[in-house]
């Protein structure tokens, strides 16, 4: 597969090439690069074919739907304890999910979604209750401990490509909570997945890569951090279909709500963001 940069590069500093090489010493699933003209602005990658997680599932048994996460979650646990043991110069480890990024994300849902998809009409009080709401959420989310994140771990980055999941779309890892990628994979706006599957995927994860915390805690970390990825995306929705013009992701916006509906519905203290929001998204009611 061919990558074209729109300008010339060192590969030697380009993040992609970076990162992946970084993870590949790890022993994780990423792309072999075939070969690099960086004053081209040229790279090749392996190609991986078309099958994403996403896909493989819908023919999946239940099985190997089974299979497949847990192959899913035992690469983030690799991800997570190789990275804690390796030299933290590369700058991936320079960026993190800190108070700052999380609260512009949400602003982002804010402007992209509420605002600009919905057309929603605040009231200065429901501004207040969600300005509110979101510091503290984010304030909680980014006060924990933090490791190497992918990212953007989803079932559409995950390709099935012989007996493995390969990961791709990892260039702008960073930083942040043990939860955050198990967040995006057990709470993705693209796959159907139930209750009980979610519960029983988070305890394996939470056992082999965070055994010291308690279960309440991480249930709380895991859910706090669903919140705030699942409304992120809904931005990035929003975004997509109001100032890109695409509709490819906005049939995945109920489900995305579903997912913050049932997290918000959890903690009364999130209650006044909860029913600012439900003012306007009727979803969240």
């Amino acid at each position: 597969m061919i990558s074209l940069n729109p300008e010339p590069f060192d590969p030697e500093q380009l993040p992609f090439v970076v990162i992946r090489n970084l993870m590949a010493g790890w022993g994780l699933p990423v792309p072999e690069i075939r070969a690099v003209d960086g004053g081209r602005g040229i790279l090749l990658q392996e190609d991986l074919g078309d099958l994403s997680l996403q896909e493989a599932l819908k023919e999946a048994s239940p099985s190997r739907r089974e299979e497949l996460y847990r192959q899913a979650l035992d690469q983030l646990v690799v991800l997570q304890r190789e990275a804690a043991r390796a030299p933290q110069r590369a700058i991936c480890f320079q960026i993190a999910f800190d108070f700052e990024k999380l609260s512009w994300e949400m602003h982002f849902f804010w402007k992209h979604f509420l605002e600009g998809y919905r057309r929603c009409d605040l009231s200065v009080e429901d501004r207040a209750s969600m300005a509110d709401g979101f510091h503290r959420l984010c304030a909680e989310i980014s006060s924990g401990p933090r490791v190497l994140t992918h990212r953007d771990f989803h079932s559409r980055n995950l390709m099935s490509y012989g007996d493995a999941l390969y990961w791709i779309d990892f260039q702008d890892a960073r930083m942040g909570p043990a939860h955050y990628d198990l967040a995006s994979l057990l709470r993705d706006s693209y796959v159907e997945l139930d209750e009980e599957f979610v519960a029983d995927r988070a305890e394996e994860f939470r056992q082999r890569a965070v055994p010291g915390e308690p279960r309440d805690t991480f249930q709380r970390r895991f859910e706090l951090m669903s919140i705030q990825r699942n409304l992120k995306a809904l931005g990035t929705f929003g975004y997509q279909g109001t100032v890109k013009g695409s509709r490819v992701y906005l049939p995945y916006i109920p489900r995305t709500l579903a997912h913050a509906r049932r997290n918000l519905a959890r903690y009364p203290e999130l209650s006044g963001l909860r029913r600012a929001l439900a003012r306007h998204l009727e979803e969240l009611q």
